[in-house]
């Protein structure tokens, strides 16, 4: 565990206990968490009560899916030694915590969060329609308030999720507090670089989806994903040279490749994604023209 002794400021954030990750977690999040090890007091768990949210039905995997994701953060280059992991699950004052917050928190607040509207939308094979799924920034307060955190990095897409947390922690302070003391920070945003990374059917790269690319996908898997993906619409022969701005795959090598390979792929648009090996890199994938 880390101390708060060197007056750092205390980062949390978590990631959800799905499995292994895909280049969507890396870009998004796991990148800039390896880089606030020296920087911050960093608390990051692996949420597999948040999992249960829209996976409920089978629980089966959980416990291996939040082992691969404790991997892949390994293999990415967090370090026990300088930041703190752990499954939230195994500490039972996150679901304390989340039971006081949800008897204090207007139902209108809940409904008007984007992703909860977004995700209903996009995963219609599932019956969402769950206090769980509904409730889970109630839970995603708890996870961040009980540590007291400063920061919470997110991209802007998540940034009315750290607003709902304050608001969660600004009510429950009027209710509780005493003598001008309040118990619960209201932790600020901290905006983290993320590039656009399409999944393989153009929209936001996601499990929920169906769509990623994992970080260990072996090469023939990752060749036949990218083969499915749509390119540059505007290119009438195989041939043609494509444009990276309004092609996913461009996307894909603006993030990861070497600006001679981007020059290449606008000649030979074809190309795959060189898999990482987590147990010996911990290096993303790259992309290069075949």
């Amino acid at each position: 565990m880390t101390s708060r002794s060197s007056q750092r400021k205390r980062v949390l954030s978590g990631m959800r206990a799905t499995g292994r990750l895909h280049l969507g977690n890396y870009v998004g999040a796991l990148d800039n968490w390896v880089r606030m090890q020296d920087q911050y007091d960093c608390f990051f768990f692996v949420a597999d009560w948040h999992a249960l949210t829209t996976d409920y039905a089978d629980t089966s995997k959980i416990k291996e899916n939040s082992l691969e994701v404790l991997l892949d953060w390994l293999a990415a280059g967090l370090d026990p030694e300088r930041c703190t992991m752990f499954i939230q699950s195994h500490v039972p004052q996150h679901a304390e915590l989340h039971l006081l917050f949800s008897m204090i928190t207007p139902l209108g607040w809940l409904e008007r969060v984007p992703t909860y509207k977004e995700q209903r939308d996009n995963i219609s094979e599932k019956d969402l329609g769950t206090y769980g799924f509904l409730g889970y920034p109630v839970l995603q307060a708890a996870d961040i308030l009980i540590y007291k955190g400063d920061f919470v990095p997110v991209g802007e897409d998540q940034v009315p999720h750290v607003e709902l947390t304050r608001e969660i922690a600004r009510r429950f302070n009027m209710f509780y507090t005493r003598k001008g003391s309040y118990v619960f920070p209201e932790p600020q945003p901290l905006l983290t670089p993320a590039a656009k990374l399409p999944g393989t059917d153009g929209r936001k790269m996601s499990k929920s989806y169906g769509n990623t690319i994992l970080l260990t996908d072996p090469e023939p898997v990752v060749r036949q994903k990218l083969k499915t993906m749509v390119t540059d619409t505007a290119r009438v022969g195989r041939s043609d040279p494509g444009n990276p701005d309004v092609c996913p795959v461009g996307d894909l090598h603006k993030i990861f490749s070497h600006g001679c390979v981007i020059c290449a792929y606008l000649l030979r648009p074809r190309c795959f994604l060189r898999p990482r090996n987590r147990a010996t890199s911990p290096s993303p994938p790259a992309l290069r023209p075949w």
